[in-house]
């Protein structure tokens, strides 16, 4: 084989160049770019995450006030960033994006239900409900909608709004059962549940193509733009509180964690790869499906009188790790889907 001449590329991320490196062709350039970008990204969301840490481990930041928190985002940041995708024009091409990707993520979902009881059963009920909880549903709306509207752009957010929405629908549904049994299913607590709601709001608007006006616009945007930064120092503030000795020392938080990370991820990247989807949407759905165990797995937890000490240990692990798993999964989807 002749040996191809190396190429001395500049890659910018974030609109700057931070170096100079070499190459064998335009495809390694383009991979290890998007590599870098979201590697650069995940570190900033980590960066945050530190403040949420060091402010919990300092006393300055308390329980009562990270569960106040939480309750912002998830009443208010997170219903409006959704409402905020959805302020965008009605097209057919769109429509029928939404409900492909409606019917593939839910097709995605039930076979990760099928596959998570395999695992851990013979660990106690509390630990096992936990941890196939766990291996279902990402942290879709604290570390999905912001990773992707920092590494795709806003206008892959709309893509999202279905994923999401499934996300809140059956780990309140579906998900109550794994964790407190179907007797604990209420229909009152889903359609309250406030990403329902936010939900059914910008769907609302979007399907009636309305708009709204710029006082409202303005306020339910620049609330949506809290999400990222709340999100991650409330991430910070849980990790702080748990035994980070214990978590790295269990076998069992690792497998989930690898299911969460890898295998889950993999089995939407390689089936969603055969339809053609478009790029943006492709990469939307991998990146979702590649982010670390949901923050509600430990409140489901406290609130069926589950492990929470492996439900927080989980969350911690599988956020950690994911800064490695993460921008290879981003990368390959927009490498793959481009």
């Amino acid at each position: 084989f002749r040996a191809q001449p190396k190429k001395s590329v500049a890659i910018p991320l974030n609109g700057s160049i931070i170096g100079r490196l070499d190459f064998v062709g335009k495809e390694d350039c383009i991979m290890i770019a998007n590599i870098l970008l979201t590697a650069s990204q995940v570190g900033t969301l980590f960066l945050m995450m530190g403040v949420g840490f060091a402010l919990a481990k300092w006393n300055k930041l308390t329980p009562a006030g990270v569960s106040q928190m939480s309750l912002l985002l998830l009443n208010v940041a997170t219903p409006c960033i959704i409402m905020d995708a959805l302020q965008v024009e009605r097209t057919g091409a769109l429509l029928q994006a939404m409900r492909l990707g409606a019917v593939l993520m839910l097709g995605i979902y039930l076979l990760w239900m099928v596959l998570s009881p395999l695992l851990f059963r013979r660990l106690d009920e509390g630990a096992r409900t936990v941890l196939q909880f766990g291996m279902i549903y990402g942290n879709t709306g604290f570390m999905g909608l912001p990773l992707i509207q920092a590494v795709l752009g806003t206008e892959a957010l709309v893509f999202a709004t279905t994923p999401y929405i499934l996300f809140n629908v059956l780990s309140w549904s579906h998900g109550v059962a794994v964790i407190g049994g179907r007797a604990n299913i209420s229909a009152k607590k889903l359609l309250l549940n406030p990403g329902i709601l936010g939900s059914a709001a910008g769907l609302a608007l979007f399907f009636l193509n309305l708009r709204l006006p710029p006082l409202a616009g303005d306020a339910v945007h620049y609330l949506g733009s809290l999400n990222t930064p709340l999100a991650m120092v409330v991430i910070g503030a849980q990790m702080a509180g748990t035994d980070l000795a214990a978590t790295f020392r269990s076998a069992k938080l690792y497998v989930a964690s690898a299911m969460r990370l890898v295998v889950f991820p993999l089995t939407a990247l390689l089936l969603l790869l055969p339809l053609h989807l478009d790029p943006l949407m492709y990469a939307t759905y991998v990146i979702l499906a590649a982010t670390p165990t949901a923050g509600v797995t430990a409140i489901f937890a406290q609130q069926y009188q589950r492990d929470t000490a492996a439900a927080a240990q989980l969350i911690t692990l599988s956020t950690l790790l994911c800064v490695a798993t993460l921008p290879a999964f981003a990368a390959l989807a927009q490498a793959l889907g481009g």
